[in-house]
């Protein structure tokens, strides 16, 4: 069995013993005071957040400026925002993180919903158009 493996007896309770709880996913805030990224790195390690950014401004001011700033607002780039709803249950992360994370499906879905909507306008369109609606209008209104 390999190191870590949750398998029976020894290696089960050697792996619980030493495993950490899970933490949760690292997003950036949004009410954070400039870009949340501060804010979701305290909330993901636990620390304060006004500890964090007193140790960011340091080395901000230390290193020169462009080395963190370039830094924080690359680590803005990456992150992703928190989801507006807090999740229920696990299944719910795993859908938002699916979904966030694929532009290319996100992009297949947004492709699929508007040929699947323009499918249906062109149906409207042909019935409408079609003679046997004007007749019935006209014999409706008579």
């Amino acid at each position: 069995m390999r190191y870590g493996s949750r398998g029976r007896g020894r290696d089960r309770a050697f792996h619980s013993r030493w495993s950490r709880p899970a933490r949760e996913a690292l997003y950036r805030a949004r009410d954070g005071v400039f870009l949340g990224v501060c804010k979701g790195v305290a909330r993901h390690f636990d620390v304060p957040v006004n500890m964090l950014r007193a140790v960011v401004l340091i080395l901000f001011f230390v290193t020169g400026v462009w080395p963190v700033g370039l830094l924080y607002l690359i680590a803005a780039m990456i992150m992703r925002v928190e989801p507006a709803v807090p999740f229920a249950n696990e299944d719910e992360r795993t859908f938002y993180d699916a979904y966030a994370n694929s532009r290319a499906g996100v992009l297949q879905r947004m492709k699929r919903s508007f040929d699947n909507l323009d499918r249906r306008l062109r149906r409207m369109e042909a019935v409408v158009t079609s003679r046997d609606f004007d007749w019935e209008r006209r014999m409706r209104d008579s």
